[in-house]
């Protein structure tokens, strides 16, 4: 009974091993070094003033 039971804890447990969590830390982005997107954003609330930034990205921000 032990050799019917282990190609089928295989079995089933194959999906769960072949399927993987990515998990990216907020200050990095594919585009630009780590942190990029944090100190633009704190370029934008230097520059426009806090509460008045409309978007911000890793290259670029825009104000209200």
């Amino acid at each position: 009974m032990t050799r019917r039971l282990t190609p089928l804890a295989l079995i089933l447990a194959a999906p769960v091993l072949l399927s993987a969590c990515v998990i990216a830390s907020p200050g990095s982005s594919r585009n630009g070094e780590p942190g990029d997107l944090q100190k633009m954003g704190e370029q934008a609330v230097a520059t426009c003033g806090a509460g008045n930034v409309k978007e911000v990205s890793a290259r670029s921000f825009s104000c209200k």
